[in-house]
């Protein structure tokens, strides 16, 4: 029975942390929203389903979801091959339905694939992309949306030429409201004369003074003033029928064109795909170390992509960006993902005006701060004196998410962990060396309690590298798996090499349930030691590695 949650019952520190989330992810709805060529308010409808409905069927603790920025290019490309946004909130329904059905059938396990250097090197490829990408907005440059964690941008720029594109477009209102706003947040909470106002969050602090400090620039007509091009811009409706024009709603009629279902099929599985690497990697980020039930998590992102799409929203994903910044601003649970939800809802509805007053500079330096404890340097030591196999998985996956994007990375970093592990195999197979054996040897082959496809071609090297007229045993006694594969290997040995060279071989330990006669497969992973003592005993053991492979 999952035990229940008192939302209230750190309400103090997960007030302040969702505020903290509101302030971040205001821009980046609105920035992926544009990006993705959707109405502006879509993003904002995301966020505020994405963080009331799915923080609280959600399980997670510090996770937030949003608009995804690894969603803008299906976006943008779907709204133009399906001719109108509407039949985009068809598929985004329909993808909400399979991402359900996804959760039902317990899809969400796939998470525990994901080896512990690559969430870790896709943590701090992000924080370093989040530190670049904020950069520019720091010194009043925003021709990129906010939430881009792509390379290669939509506006033909990269990284880091648009680092190099800051120096022709410094605007220095900018970088005052940005210095102020990192010293009001390194130090707020540090001066001891500020005791007594720790409880007002330090990005609340830093949004009220760089909105003050802008309106004295404006009023008093300073070079240092901060136009409305580097401000938030929400959309502000002026009357009732304005703001339900702004609603727009799914075309249902859409439902037999086949693109609908290319593209709901599409979201889904990149949604489902960053939403359990944000769950792996908020998992890892929590302090307390709880572990949230990822199917859970798809059926909640499921539930919420439907809803969200009925409003008018965009897709949404559990993100990394606003996640890592509910954690560094203490969340303790979900009560912060939802309240940065409530707080999207009713300053939109009711303060529309103020937060558009908000320089992007102070929220560059909220988001500079998140990106810099993201990209500890001490993590790349840490895996660098784990050795290669871990080191190189992980620098890979870091490198590939900064230069690509998040999946492309995750990707190359599971592909390099997947062939480490098979080379692995292959190198702890041992070759007999026929001169060290004489007739009448006798060779024990110990399979170990799981023994998968991946064992195959140890085991099969050894069986190759056995001295004729020697005498094997091979023991299964402890083994509760085979893979067929191994089965049928053993199987023609026994049947063919071993009776032209005069091997004589005994079996023990097959169960009927998968002797060679009648396989039956199981599963998992081996390695292969030597062992030779004084009374030429021969013993090859199979040791299980805690893979899941399944043959």
């Amino acid at each position: 029975m999952t035990k229940k949650i008192n939302l209230f019952a750190n309400l103090k520190s997960d007030f302040a942390s969702g505020l903290v989330v509101f302030l971040v992810a205001l821009p980046l709805c609105l920035g992926i929203a544009l990006a993705s060529g959707a109405p502006l308010f879509s993003g904002i409808i995301s966020g505020v389903v994405g963080g009331i409905i799915v923080g609280f069927l959600s399980q997670s603790h510090i996770s937030v979801s949003g608009p995804a920025a690894g969603l803008t290019a299906i976006l943008l490309t779907a709204i133009t091959d399906l001719g109108s946004f509407n039949a985009l909130l068809l598929a985004v329904i329909i993808a909400g339905v399979i991402q359900l059905t996804l959760g039902f059938i317990k899809a969400g396990s796939i998470s525990n694939f994901f080896p512990t250097n690559v969430i870790e090197g896709m943590l701090a490829g992000i924080g370093v992309i989040i530190f670049l990408k904020q950069i520019p907005h720091a010194f009043g440059y925003d021709p990129d949306f906010e939430g881009d964690l792509s390379f290669l941008q939509i506006d033909g720029q990269n990284t880091f030429s648009e680092l190099f594109s800051v120096l022709n477009h410094i605007q220095f209102g900018s970088i005052l409201i940005t210095l102020i706003s990192l010293a009001i947040l390194i130090f707020w909470t540090k001066l001891e004369l500020l005791n007594k106002l720790k409880v007002v969050p330090a990005a609340l602090v830093a949004v009220i003074v760089s909105v003050i400090l802008n309106e004295i620039f404006l009023q008093s007509g300073s070079s240092l003033a901060i136009d409305k091009s580097h401000l938030v811009n929400l959309p502000v409706p002026t009357s009732l029928d304005e703001f339900k024009a702004i609603l727009i709603t799914p075309d249902f009629s859409a439902i037999t064109n086949s693109k609908v279902w290319i593209v709901a099929v599409t979201i889904a599985v990149v949604a489902s795909i960053e939403t359990l690497l944000c769950i792996e990697a908020a998992d890892r980020m929590d302090v307390q170390k709880r572990y949230t039930d990822t199917n859970v998590e798809l059926k909640a992102q499921g539930i919420g992509n439907i809803v969200s799409a009925l409003l008018g929203g965009l897709p949404m994903t559990s993100v990394v960006v606003r996640s890592s910044a509910n954690n560094n601003a203490g969340a303790k649970s979900k009560m912060s993902a939802i309240i940065h939800g409530l707080l999207l809802l009713v300053s939109v509805l009711l303060i529309p005006t103020i937060l558009n007053k908000i320089p992007l500079a102070t929220l560059a330096a909220v988001l500079l701060l998140v990106g810099f404890k993201l990209a500890n340097p001490k993590m790349i030591k840490h895996f660098w004196d784990r050795g290669k196999y871990q080191f190189i998985p992980f620098i890979a996956t870091f490198a590939a998410v900064v230069f690509t994007d998040l999946l492309k990375g995750v990707a190359l970093g599971m592909i390099i962990s997947v062939i480490f592990v098979l080379k692995g195999n292959m190198k702890r197979a041992y070759n007999f060396r026929k001169e060290e054996f004489q007739d009448g040897d006798i060779i024990h082959i110990d399979l170990a309690q799981e023994v998968s496809f991946l064992n195959k071609s140890a085991i099969k090297n050894t069986l190759i590298e056995i001295p004729k007229n020697s005498k094997v045993v091979i023991n299964a006694a402890d083994t509760v798996y085979i893979a067929h594969d191994v089965l049928d290997l053993i199987k023609e040995f026994k049947r063919n090499r071993a009776k032209n060279d005069n091997i004589k071989v005994k079996l023990v330990g097959f169960k009927k349930a998968y002797d060679l006669e009648n396989s039956e497969g199981f599963k998992n992973t081996v390695t292969v030691e030597h062992k030779y003592d004084a009374m030429k005993r021969q013993t090859i053991k199979v040791e299980n590695q805690k893979t899941e492979f399944i043959d």
